[in-house]
């Protein structure tokens, strides 16, 4: 009976959250109180039964349930029990309840942490969260029921998960990703909530924003891991390969990095309030896009769940009412929101609007890339393939107009700017950026590469204007300490996650350019060589894991004579289904990875062996943690907890202040740098 229990907590779940979309909603727009009060109950209530629902499974899956089909399809009874816990979310029914959970957990999270919102607000924000979770309990009681039971016939072992997923990878890959994509939810929430009540000001930006860059910066954690699991487990050495479901996650990232710089605008100066509601629409817009392709059905991936076309159209009509609702809302109410300060060209307000746009504009293009497949087979316009030709075309082009904007954007002031001040702390930066980035692909072995010289100056020129600006804002401070101690948190969080996307964007480009890779035929007692290594294959052993046997092999890395690492990677084949899967070892480095993946034995004593060489390969995950940490920094900024009738005369006057140093007028590094982003 206890899987039952799940089913109706799931129901009463269900129930708490159409009243949380009505009565709240509905107490905001007639002035009771109580009814809008309720929003903070009704959350808890609905949370509690998710989360209930979601321990019933779990549970399920540990005790080995397999009179319910999803836990008889994911699991058996020789799985390591921390997959059985995380197989929970190994297949459609049980993520889609994990999405639910994660959605109730950030519904319950604003109703505790937003107690200085007005409670107008407060009740606006919580319905349209809980009108989204009407939408997903529905879909998931409807069309994918996790507790469904097989009766009376009930297996004696169930089938395997997949060995893909048989991993750590798994354990905190989805969870995090989820993370970020439901989170924009939240944002999505405040900016329905403002168009519905014609309020978007500085304040609302500043409620807005630690939510904007919670959900970003799980999001980017959440890519990251995908990235560097599917790296090391699918045995092919990449950690990018445009596959649809990966762009999918890649789009809310896009466009939430253009939300995060568009809300900084609108609590700072005042502008851009429509393109930030927009931004805001479209982030999780596509969150919802990318579980529609997903789940759908429509697009073949190693990502990607089976599917029915009930679940398809389901998601298809929800995520039409959805975003056509909040369009179609946002085009009858965008004219009370309107923005009315002005700035000059050479201004902060400006390069943050460009940037913005390009990364608005690099989201179009993989979004394009990703459905054009899909639509022109629905039009019977046959069958196109989009691959990695048109989205590298496209994407490196605009992320290098992005890092050339944003190393002298970091040093411009709100409104206006005297270049003539700024141009002398530019200087030195370009030209370490320029030295670096042709001095470098010189040195590495091979052919003088005109691409990795380009990407290393852009990198070396965000990096390097990141820490001059750093060295300006403290100048003035008597003691160097003195000086970091005054800058703000959200200074420093900018200041850390551009320098992450330095490193991404060097790690990406390097790592791309200089790869070697080969597939070799080795026989035991013999040796390669492949990019300046030697690789000889020692012996290949048969072991027995907990649910597997694998052949592993151990091979020596060797340069100029002298051992690097013992490297053993592994071809598993799994007890339950027969499954194989190749298990990669690395050798990683802060400069280099030696990738090795065991192949098939070719005959007695030869086996094929994969050999990868990653430059730098370990800067693309740095990156995306510095970026992470960098937007976490920043929600610690004190004007997030502070009253809004004082923080705003603190906002004001620190704008005073900056934009008087754009015009030579006095002006302390200190406020400086609380002024800045």
């Amino acid at each position: 009976m206890i899987p039952e229990f799940g089913q109706l907590s799931l129901i009463i779940a269900l129930l708490l959250a159409t009243c949380l979309s009505v009565v709240p909603m509905a107490g905001s727009f007639n002035g009771r109180l109580v009814w809008m009060l309720s929003a903070r109950s009704l959350s808890v209530g609905m949370f509690v039964f998710v989360a209930l629902a979601f321990a019933i499974l779990a549970y399920a899956f540990y005790t080995d349930d397999f009179s319910v089909a999803y836990v008889a399809r994911q699991s058996n009874l020789v799985l390591p029990v921390q997959y059985k816990l995380s197989a929970v979310w190994g297949g459609h029914e049980g993520s889609l309840l994990l999405w639910v959970f994660i959605l109730a957990s950030w519904t319950l999270a604003v109703s505790v942490f937003s107690r200085r919102l007005p409670i107008d607000v407060l009740a606006r924000v919580l319905s349209v969260m809980g009108m989204i979770a009407v939408g997903f309990l529905l879909f998931t009681i409807a069309t994918s029921n996790p507790f469904e039971r097989i009766l009376p016939n009930i297996p004696s072992d169930g089938s395997d998960l997949n060995p893909l997923l048989q991993d750590p990878g798994l354990i905190i890959h989805p969870p995090m990703l989820y993370m970020g994509y439901v989170g924009f939810s939240v944002v999505f929430a405040f900016a329905i909530a403002a168009l519905l009540s014609g309020r978007m000001d500085a304040a609302w930006a500043r409620w807005s924003r630690p939510w904007t860059n919670a959900a970003w910066c799980f999001l980017s954690l959440g890519i990251a891991l995908g990235s560097w699991w599917a790296y090391y487990e699918l045995g092919w050495g990449g950690w990018w390969f445009w596959d649809p479901v990966e762009n999918a996650s890649l789009l809310p990232w896009l466009v939430g990095t253009a939300l995060i710089h568009s809300l900084a605008m609108t609590e700072k100066r005042g502008v851009y309030k429509n393109w930030t509601l927009l931004l805001a629409i479209f982030s999780f817009s596509l969150s919802l896009l990318g579980t529609f392709l997903v789940r759908s059905g429509v697009i073949t991936s190693v990502h990607a769940f089976a599917s029915d076309p009930t679940r398809g159209v389901f998601i298809l009509a929800f995520l039409g009412i959805v975003v056509g609702g909040s369009l179609t809302l946002f085009a009858v109410r965008a004219q009370v929101v309107k923005s009315i300060s002005g700035f000059d060209f050479l201004s902060r307000e400006a390069f943050l609007l460009a940037n913005t746009i390009l990364f608005f504009i690099a989201a179009l293009f993989v979004l394009l890339g990703t459905v054009y497949p899909i639509i022109s087979d629905a039009l019977n316009l046959g069958k196109i393939s989009v691959g990695e030709p048109w989205f590298n075309f496209f994407f490196v082009k605009l992320m290098a107009v992005v890092a050339a904007l944003l190393g002298i954007g970091i040093m411009l002031n709100w409104k206006k700017t005297d270049y003539g001040k700024i141009r002398p702390w530019q200087t030195v930066p370009i030209i370490g950026a320029l030295w670096l980035g042709s001095f470098i692909p010189g040195v590495i072995e091979g052919d003088y590469s005109i691409a990795a010289a380009i990407s290393i100056t852009l990198g070396s020129w965000v990096i390097f204007a990141s820490l001059a600006d750093l060295k300006r804002k403290i100048r003035h401070a008597p003691r160097f300490t003195a000086g970091l101690s005054k800058l703000s948190p959200s200074y420093y969080g900018m200041l850390i996650a551009h320098i992450g996307f330095a490193f991404s964007l060097m790690g990406a480009s390097l790592n791309t350019i200089y790869s070697d890779q080969r597939d070799v035929r080795i026989a035991i007692g013999d040796s390669v060589f492949a990019a300046g290594y030697e690789y000889e294959l020692l012996d290949v052993t048969r072991v027995k894991g907990a649910n597997y046997f694998a052949d592993v092999g151990e091979i020596i890395v060797r340069k100029h004579g002298k051992e690097v690492s013992r490297l053993r990677p592994e071809k598993r084949r799994y007890f339950s289904g027969g499954n194989v899967m190749t298990e990669a070892d690395i050798d990683a480095g802060f400069t280099r990875d030696i990738y090795v993946a065991l192949g098939e034995q070719l005959d007695n004593t030869d086996w094929a062996i994969r050999i990868h060489f990653k430059p730098v390969v370990r800067w693309i995950w740095l990156g995306a943690i510095l970026m992470a940490l960098g937007g976490g920094i920043a929600m610690a900024d004190k004007r997030y907890r502070a009253r809004q009738s004082v923080r705003e005369q603190v906002t004001d006057a620190d704008d005073s202040l900056e934009d008087a140093q754009g015009e030579g007028q006095p002006a302390t590094a200190m406020t400086d740098g609380v002024a800045s982003q």
